[in-house]
């Protein structure tokens, strides 16, 4: 026979413990071993210390060792002793009983069926009445066999699972509505929240409390509390306190809290009210939703979907704005590794990377250049949004991330794309005359935060310094790389990860200001912030107001800036192009583009002093004792005789005149060089004045040619009146005559 289905409830039954065979041996007056005596603290405790008197009218215990008693004992109760002496005594009673007995039999029947079959050694007493219960072995023994049956039906099942998820609910509901009414006391009429603590505190405890972790949860609810007072100053507001101090007070706790050093949570916090720079700190703390892109080369988003849902992926369209994307919630599998990734039918994107291929729109047949395109995923959208038309000229400047772009193309089926690696900034040199180009620049990633937890501390102000200076380069060579006489194209998209200004609304304006052919317009993005046209005292053009910001509070996708420029016009010939030339060629240097912001020393540079001036003048006698002093003391280290400098040996006759010859020789030889020289100086003179004198001579002939064509003008003039008179003159004549 199979196990029961109270063996399966309940399980195996507990072993026998070896005090309850001490025991019986002890009835039995059998020798027993010395086994250790578990001590009783409560008698009035009914466990497996004391033998049961009657076991086959008790209760057994359950498999976790508790007895059953709740339904057994509901109706009927057994009185209790009134002092421990009276259970005392009625236990030594059955007891003596027990040792009274020394039949065999008897001792059977007091043990009973259960002492080796039985799981339990703890029995009940038989109540007052002398009527048995039935075993209990779980709270709901005590229904029928039809009630049992009844709940495990379908129906009922979900009934209780309706009824648990109510009770659930419920207690949602009544844990809300407790931290609402707490919210609510501390929004008491005249309750203002203590934001600051006491002014007057020691050196040693702030050391101390600097040293220590700083408690979150007190943290959390002073932040929150800063801003309900900076949201209604006038009213929460201390007396005394100005608005810098609690705004520096929730620049601090942010730090605190969130982990970010003060000069980058500064520049975030002025982007937005305080309870929006709290969101926006809170949304970077949670990963963004896992999201893929379908490559429309290779299959379309109702099969892709269909095919990972049944290998146990939980996925559904990232938005009505995408046709492409897929947010996945779980996944059985690794995404990254299952066939129909490895088949390029998709792609791993950020959903926010779909929005600048968006805002191109780049169309088929055309040529388009991506500046930045590793790894790929926005290369392989356009791509796809061109049918494998055209051509697309993906760059990279670092050669190990093309690498991997190369991987993308080829496993999504890229056929239309040729990958290149050069210095984007000097991409208007090597090749132009595209229909969309696309720039993705490189930035500070202040809106991945919470793909890189890194940027909070990493990023200072030198960064905010450089990281701009490479974008408005990118963005000038972007803007002189595109054709503006493209007859579907002439548009240009910038896009950066980041939510600082300076990377973003002033770059824009920037290249506006230098480049007045080009001109913003909208994106056509279906959601998005407008972009800033003022920020910190500084005005922007009105036209930023069509580039588009997203950030992660608001719409649950990275932070992202997007811009989208037309080219109506060449560029001016007296531009300064990214590369810092004026002309094309890169031969004649230019000046900074930025010239009203140069500083220029224009003042006058001091003449030298002239050369009678005596002032630390070198003196040849004197220098001449410090060398030879010098010169004896190196010999003496060398170990050498420094009297051999006066006492050199004497050189012969012969010696000197060949000195002599070599000498005349020398100076013979400068005097030939030097007469060369003025001989050449000379002729160059001569034929420069030949050059005059004949250049004379026929400015002199072109003048006596021109004034000889202005005498022969002059006489042609004069005959041509004198025959003009001389007809008038017949032709009165002729007139009179006939008259």
């Amino acid at each position: 026979m199979g196990v029961g289905r109270r063996m399966k409830k309940q399980g195996p039954p507990e072993p026998l413990s070896e005090e309850h065979f001490a025991n019986l041996k002890r009835k039995k007056g059998l020798p027993v071993d010395d086994t250790p005596a578990e001590v009783s603290t409560n008698k009035r405790r009914r466990t497996s210390k004391k033998p049961a008197a009657k076991p086959e009218n008790g209760v057994k215990k359950l498999a976790n060792g508790k007895p059953a008693l709740k339904s057994a004992l509901k109706s009927k109760k057994a009185p209790a002793p009134s002092s421990d002496d009276e259970m005392d005594d009625e236990f030594d009673a059955a007891d003596l009983e027990m040792d009274d007995d020394d039949d065999d039999d008897a001792v059977v029947q007091k043990l009973g069926s259960d002492f080796m079959d039985s799981g339990s050694s703890v029995y009940d007493s038989e109540e007052e009445g002398g009527k048995k219960e039935k075993f209990v072995f779980s709270d709901d023994e005590d229904e029928s066999e039809d009630e049992r049956e009844e709940k495990l039906t379908a129906a009922n099942i979900v009934g209780l699972s309706k009824k648990l998820d109510q009770e659930m609910e419920d207690e949602a509901a009544a844990n809300d509505e407790e931290m609402r009414e707490g919210a609510l006391q501390t929004n008491i009429a005249g309750d203002k929240p203590q934001i600051f603590g006491e002014d007057e505190e020691d050196e040693l405890s702030a050391q101390t409390k600097a040293l220590l972790a700083p408690d979150l949860q007190m943290l959390r609810t002073r932040i929150t509390e800063t801003i309900r007072v900076l949201e209604d100053f006038s009213k929460l507001a201390e007396e005394g306190r100005s608005r810098a101090e609690y705004t520096s007070q929730l620049l601090k706790d942010f730090c605190a809290y969130y982990g970010y050093n003060e000069f980058l949570a500064e520049k975030l916090i002025n982007l937005f009210s305080a309870r929006e720079a709290f969101a926006f700190f809170e949304a970077n703390e949670s990963a963004r939703p896992v999201v893929i892109r379908t490559n429309t080369l290779r299959t379309h988003r109702r099969d892709l979907a269909q095919a990972l849902i049944n290998r146990g992926v939980t996925l559904e369209p990232v938005g009505k704005w995408s046709k492409v994307g897929l947010q996945v919630f779980e996944s059985n599998v690794p995404l990254g590794a299952t066939p129909e990734y490895l088949a390029g039918h998709y792609i791993l994107q950020a959903a926010s990377s779909f929005l600048p291929v968006m805002a191109l729109c780049p169309q088929e047949n055309e040529r388009v250049l991506d500046m930045a395109s590793a790894p790929g995923g926005k290369t392989t959208h356009m791509a796809a949004l061109m049918k494998n038309t055209g051509v697309i000229f993906a760059n990279d400047p670092n050669k190990q991330r093309a690498k991997g772009l190369i991987g993308n193309i080829h496993r999504l089926g890229a056929r239309n794309t040729i990958v290149c690696n050069h210095d984007a900034r000097e991409f208007p040199r090597v090749m132009g005359g595209f229909d969309r180009v696309l720039l993705d620049a490189p930035c500070s990633g202040t809106g991945v935060i919470a793909k890189d937890p890194s940027v909070k501390t990493n990023r200072d102000e030198k960064d905010f310094i450089q990281l701009p200076h490479l974008q408005k380069q990118l963005l000038l060579a972007a803007i002189d790389s595109v054709n503006h006489a493209s007859k579907t194209g002439g548009y240009l998209v910038y896009s950066t990860c980041s939510v600082a200004v300076e990377e973003n609304e002033q770059v824009v304006a920037y290249a506006l200001s230098r480049r007045p052919n080009v001109k913003l317009v909208e994106t056509g993005l279906p959601f998005g912030k407008e972009g800033f046209t003022s920020f910190m005292g500084k005005d922007f053009h009105p036209s930023l107001k069509m580039t588009r910001r997203f950030y992660p509070h608001l719409y649950n996708v990275d932070g992202f800036f997007v811009a989208k420029f037309q080219k109506i016009g060449p560029t001016p010939a007296t531009a300064v192009l990214a590369n810092g030339y004026k002309d094309k060629s890169g031969n004649a240097k230019a000046a900074r583009a930025d010239k009203a912001e140069e500083y220029v020393d224009k003042t006058p540079v001091a003449e030298c002093e002239a050369e009678t001036d005596t002032f630390a003048a070198f003196d040849e006698e004197e220098d001449k004792d410090y060398i030879d002093r010098a010169k004896r003391n190196a010999m003496r280290r060398r170990g050498l005789d420094p009297r051999a400098l006066k006492g050199a040996p004497k050189k012969s006759k012969g010696e000197e005149k060949e000195e002599v010859v070599a000498e005349e020789t020398k100076v013979e030889v400068k005097v030939v060089k030097e007469t060369k020289k003025v001989d050449k100086a000379a002729k160059a003179e001569t034929k420069k004045d030949e050059v005059k004198k004949v250049k004379k001579v026929e400015a002199k002939k072109v003048e006596t040619e021109e004034l000889q064509k202005e005498v022969k003008e002059v006489k042609e003039v004069k005959e041509v009146k004198e025959k003009k008179e001389k007809k008038e003159k017949k032709g009165k004549k002729e007139k009179a005559s006939k008259k």
